[in-house]
């Protein structure tokens, strides 16, 4: 059988273009771009045989199923030879049973997805490979031209592009706001060779300059906005759902800025339902920061669209955005899953990311926002204590030592660290130390 896929306007344009098309908007309108699958030809394969097939592919470390993006690869990209896929293993994160953590919070069946177990340490990974991939045989074939791939970035994204591109040997350009991003964010890019531009702006600032860029045809756009970055990022879904034995949770809960992941999670959850493997959606879960929140704003005001704001500093400074361009996808995601958002302070995640780390994790200030959100959901009843509850770890902590620092010392703007650790300084005597142990 063959499997094809294609883009079109998430509004409804009539037409099709193919994914190496290089468009990044709709030619019709300049709506945003989503990708269709042929999902008759996919229902040509019963559930089981897919169950049975992604079943096969999980224990492979040969490329291209090594990956777990490209190990369903007939429900992400199917037309990309073997030879232009551009892969570092990502995926096949774990998903750990945060039983300690689930207990304190009267959430026992609590699970969190590590999706910055990755090659560049962030969930961005699962976008990019795709990405990339259908960039260089687009390349190859003559289809698209790019002088550049580019992004604008709060850090991940721009180490996941540059990373991959240099995997590819493709001229990488990254736009960041200048001083806004951790130094281990910052370096990722630099490290593989990208042309970095710290920009005097925000993230929005930066986007606004990129999406210019691209519009004049410049760079290529590798920003979430980019439906093929949607595409790779819904695979944590069909993760979730595997690792569980072919269920869905009850709740996914999300951290999130430009909104994409969100997309992402709902499109690979309906998969799951449209072609058989599961029969439900869980319910979705928004996290946003207290000074980033456009989408938490307009689900309190009962809103249909997102109102762009000026996003304020934010120790979650990866999800700082206050335009998020998948705004129309992550609306259409919410009212399907049955969703909510939620915020959370500074406080708040700082203090979630201490609780969590106190029970084995090591978060990202990203994962605290979507912990106090569950905490909150909780305290509200609308998670109750049978729930089976999955948060998204989007970044490994270890991008984020200053945060950790910064809590342990004291020193976080607008947080009191309850849970602060200090280390003891002593003599190198055996009296001291064991008077200090006792």
């Amino acid at each position: 059988m063959t499997y094809r896929a294609t883009l079109r306007c998430f509004r409804g344009c009539d037409g099709e273009l193919a994914l190496t098309s290089g468009q990044i908007r709709c030619p019709k309108c300049d709506g945003l771009l989503e990708v269709a699958h042929d999902l008759a030809a996919l229902r040509s394969t019963s559930s089981d045989d897919w169950k049975r097939l992604f079943d096969a592919r999980a224990g492979s470390s040969l490329a291209p199923y090594g990956s777990g993006v490209w190990s369903k690869r007939e429900w992400v990209a199917p037309e990309i030879s073997d030879g232009h896929v551009v892969t570092t293993g990502e995926g096949k994160s774990a998903l750990f049973h945060a039983a300690r953590l689930g207990r304190e919070l009267d959430v026992p069946d609590l699970w969190v997805k590590q999706c910055g177990v990755s090659h560049t340490g962030s969930f961005k990974d699962l976008g990019m490979t795709v990405l990339v991939s259908v960039v260089s045989q687009g390349l190859a074939r003559g289809d698209l031209k790019a002088r550049a791939l580019a992004c604008a970035s709060t850090g991940d994204t721009s180490a996941a592009l540059a990373a991959y591109g240099a995997v590819a040997g493709l001229p990488v350009v990254v736009l960041l706001p200048r001083g806004k991003v951790s130094s281990a964010q910052l370096v990722q890019p630099l490290a593989h060779g990208a042309k970095v531009l710290a920009l005097d702006t925000d993230f929005d600032g930066c986007m606004r300059v990129i999406a210019e860029l691209s519009r004049r045809g410049l760079v290529y756009l590798a920003n979430s906005m980019n439906p093929l970055r949607i595409e790779g990022q819904k695979t944590v879904a069909l993760e979730i759902a595997q690792q569980l034995a072919w269920s869905v949770p009850d709740w996914v809960v999300l951290p999130s800025g430009n909104l994409g992941n969100a997309a992402a999670l709902h499109a690979g959850f309906q998969m799951l339902v449209d072609l058989g493997l599961t029969t439900r959606l869980p319910r979705l879960c928004i996290a946003q920061a207290e000074r980033a929140n456009p989408m938490y704003r307009a689900f309190v005001a009962g809103a249909t669209t997102v109102t762009p704001m000026q996003a304020g500093p934010t120790h979650a400074s990866a999800i700082r955005i206050g335009d998020p361009v998948s705004a129309p996808r992550a609306m259409k995601a919410l009212h399907a899953m049955n969703g909510v958002v939620e915020q959370a302070t500074e406080d708040e995640l700082a203090d979630a990311c201490a609780q969590a780390d106190r029970t084995g994790l090591y978060t990202c200030p990203h994962t605290g926002v979507a912990l106090a959100a569950l905490i909150k959901l909780r305290a509200r009843g609308l998670v109750q204590p049978i729930d089976r509850c999955v948060v998204i770890s989007t970044a490994h902590g270890l991008k984020f030592t200053e945060f950790k620092v910064g809590y342990h010392d004291g020193s976080l703007a607008d947080v009191t660290s309850r849970r602060a650790n200090r280390a003891i300084e002593l003599r190198a005597d055996v009296d001291e130390v064991a008077a200090a142990i006792g």
